[in-house]
């Protein structure tokens, strides 16, 4: 029986064997048994759901490309919308199991097939630019949750419910032939989506036209899962709901209800946590979140393909060890302020992130019933969305640090090990071979201390003043103390930092003497520092004394330090704890000669409403992270900036960043709009940025005339006009891509 006291389907009981706990059916390959009409009947239902599940994946990074616009490109849209796809994933799974369980065969195929034609009728799905948000006092992640919704909310629910709802009318049309194989090959489906967007579809296609051709895909879809519908109803036998085969024994058993959500829920808990530490914390390069993505994937493929694939002495094992190699990662970082490698983190994260999800689903899937089908399904999506919501909505409003990721990993420890305790057929069932017990026990306590540890960031010679988290990510605020410098030059000066995850946005001397000097990437030498320098030396009108000047990204304000009494500074900043943080522990803004305004919103669609601002100098500096807002680099983007600029003006743009080089996309739009381009490198090395506070910065420097403020005049040596040397293609709001920029 189901939970709701009606039959499900089940496979026969010579299909079945125990295998885990309470004695779940074996998955047998289906089509084994030769080239038959239901072999190719087999062939179409697994068609039409690995069609399904492409097409439920590949939306997501479509219409986060939509609306990252709008929310200045910050990654945490991304978390945002898996919540969303989530949630809307365990509403199709509960239509599924609700239709499944309360109507006849020939209704559940007409109610369905309606929902898709309801489906078919919300194309197109591209959000309007009604939608674009109006100013800064909106909640954005329940923003983004309504707008997904009324763009893609019942296209997304029907595809959700196609999984689970074809894989029980398969049960009903193969009697004795698992529809646990369809679930690996759904999530195969959802991994070639995810992999194939950034490397085909992306660079290829236009947003618009890959819409249209989401839209085509879903209409295909619709006609392929009617026909299952047809061949479902048209097959003889009891309903839908009826099992072939009493089954032995109880079926409904409490405790594997409820591993069929915790287990799920740790792993989607570990899926997002990842991706948060990844991303925002160890190192910035983009697309960095289809890795882990990639991973939460490829274990449930594997733990439902065969349940030869998923072999306890085997994953059991390499739990522990990457346990114990996260464990000794996160001391030695803590101890030894971060000396493992970017590289080396990002490997031990994924490797512990897949050994956590073959673990959750691999024991899930041993304990996945002959009967109830739907029901585990749609308790998996449960355990998905709560981990979700876990990540995405309380961890912002509980913690200061991604805490989630400790967390879930200590969850999964524990979780794993009481399915352990308890299954009765296992060699550690009851507490069989207390040594291996006494272990699992010290290392389960080692790991809640280390997890503690990680909690309490902290990093040589510096101590922490301020964490801070929320939508936009984590801000941090440190006393770098004076010390004996190893190399020559002896004792440091005391430096305030700001932090956004791993990347420094500011830094500044307590000594009020130096208040006033710019430091970071802002440096007399860097190119900003030049440009504004350069702009000096103009005549000056007595119409306008001063320079206008603009700025994307407030970060410490190090840029108020160039302003002049007779100056005007905007800043465009899009997250609003940055203003509070720049005013409450920084006196770059406090102490500027000039007027200096804060602008909060994104940059682009705030200059949209405002008039021609004559500006002297653009400052871009928002491409440092992770989270490349390509919308401020695209050719309508620079029509705007051109409209705001005085003939003479500067566009500085700051594209220092480890992992993506844009130098290629400023040339491309320098010769479309023939601008004058210079690219300014200032090195510094460590003891620089100890002593002067300044860093190495790469700045690019666009005119329409270099003569006017004689852009030429400096240039130093090796100072050369952006170059595009594989003749990237312009970048438009319509098409851009990154992935050719990675280094």
């Amino acid at each position: 029986m189901s939970i709701t006291g009606k039959p499900s389907p089940a496979v026969a009981p010579s299909d079945a064997r125990s295998d885990g706990i309470h004695g779940s059916a074996t998955a047998i390959r289906f089509g084994a048994s030769g080239l038959h009409g239901g072999a190719l009947t087999a062939a179409w239902f697994a068609l039409t759901i690995f069609t399904g599940a492409f097409l439920l994946f590949i939306v997501q990074p479509l219409l986060g490309k939509f609306i990252l616009p709008w929310f200045g490109g910050s990654a945490a849209v991304w978390t945002c919308c898996l919540l969303f796809f989530q949630l809307l994933l365990l509403g199709g799974y509960a239509y599924a199991h609700l239709s499944t369980a309360l109507l006849p065969m020939r209704w559940q195929a007409i109610v369905h097939v309606l929902l898709l034609v309801a489906a078919v009728c919300m194309l197109p799905i591209a959000p309007s630019t009604r939608w674009e948000p109006a100013g800064i006092d909106i909640n954005p992640a329940l923003y983004i949750l309504l707008l997904l919704t009324a763009c893609v909310g019942l296209p997304y629910l029907a595809l959700s419910a196609t999984g689970p709802l074809l894989q029980a009318w398969f049960a009903r049309t193969h009697p004795g032939r698992s529809p646990y194989r369809l679930y690996a090959l759904s999530n195969l489906g959802s991994l070639l989506a995810l992999v194939a967007y950034p490397l085909a579809v992306e660079p290829g296609f236009t947003r618009m036209a890959q819409t249209r051709g989401w839209s085509i895909g879903l209409l295909a879809f619709a006609c392929m899962c009617t026909l299952c519908a047809w061949i479902t109803f048209r097959a003889r036998g009891q309903r839908s709901g009826e099992s072939a085969v009493p089954l032995k024994g109880k079926t409904r058993i409490p405790l594997p209800a409820i591993f069929w959500i915790a287990l799920p829920m740790a792993a989607s808990t570990l899926l997002l946590a990842t991706t948060n530490k990844l991303c925002q914390e160890v190192t910035v390069v983009p697309f960095l979140w289809v890795a882990p993505l990639g991973v939460y994937l490829l274990s449930f493929v594997i733990s439902f393909d065969n349940p030869r694939w998923y072999r306890r002495e085997i994953f059991g094992p390499l739990l522990a060890l990457a346990l114990f190699a996260l464990c000794l990662m996160i001391y030695q970082n803590a101890i030894t302020s971060g000396k493992v490698s970017a590289l080396a983190q990002i490997a031990i994260y994924l490797v512990t992130l897949f050994a956590c999800c073959m673990a959750c689903h691999g024991e899930l899937f041993r304990m996945r019933p002959a009967a109830e089908l739907t029901a585990y399904y749609l308790c998996i999506a449960s355990g998905g969305a709560l981990g979700g919501i876990v990540v995405a909505v309380a961890a912002p409003l509980l913690f200061n640090t991604y805490l989630e990721l400790s967390i879930g990993l200590f969850a999964c420890a524990v979780l794993v090990a009481i399915v352990l305790y308890l299954d009765r057929q296992g060699a550690l069932a009851r507490g069989r071979k207390r040594v291996v017990w006494y272990g699992i026990f010290i290392a389960t306590v080692l790991l809640g201390c280390v997890m503690w540890i990680e909690g309490r960031p902290s990093i040589a010679f510096e101590k922490p003043v301020l964490f801070w988290r929320d939508f936009y990510g984590t801000l941090s605020v440190w006393h770098r103390k004076g010390h004996t410098a190893k190399f020559p030059g002896g004792w440091t000066p005391d430096q305030i930092v700001l932090r956004h995850g791993g990347i420094t946005h500011g830094i500044q001397f307590p000594d009020p003497d130096k208040h006033r000097l710019p430091t970071a990437y802002y440096g007399p030498e860097a190119g900003v520092g030049r440009a504004l320098l350069a702009l000096r030396e103009r005549p000056v009108s007595p119409l306008r004394p001063g320079l206008n000047i603009a700025a994307v990204g407030l970060g410490a304000g190090t840029l108020a330090t160039y302003t002049r009494p007779e100056d005007l500074m905007t800043f465009y900043e899009l997250n609003p704890s940055v203003e509070r943080i720049a005013n409450d522990h920084f006196f770059f803004l406090k102490e500027a000669r000039g007027k200096v305004l804060v602008t909060l919103g994104d940059a682009r669609l705030s200059l949209q409403r405002q008039p021609p601002q004559q500006l002297d100098c653009l400052v871009l500096d928002a491409f440092s992270g992770d989270s490349i807002p390509v919308h401020l680099l695209t050719r309508e983007a620079f029509e705007l900036y051109l409209q705001h600029l005085l003939p003479g003006g500067i566009v500085a743009v700051h594209i220092s960043n480890n992992h993506v080089e844009l130098e290629p996309v400023l040339a491309g739009l320098a010769e479309h709009f023939h601008l004058q381009t210079d690219v300014i490198i200032k090195p510094f090395d460590r003891e620089a940025e100890q002593t002067t506070g300044q860093v190495t910065s790469k700045w690019v420097l666009l005119t329409r005339d270099a003569a006017n403020f004689r852009l030429r005049a400096i240039s130093d040596v090796g100072v050369h006009p952006a170059q595009n040397p594989e003749n990237l293609p312009l970048w438009t709001d319509e098409r851009t891509a990154l992935l050719p920029l990675l280094h």
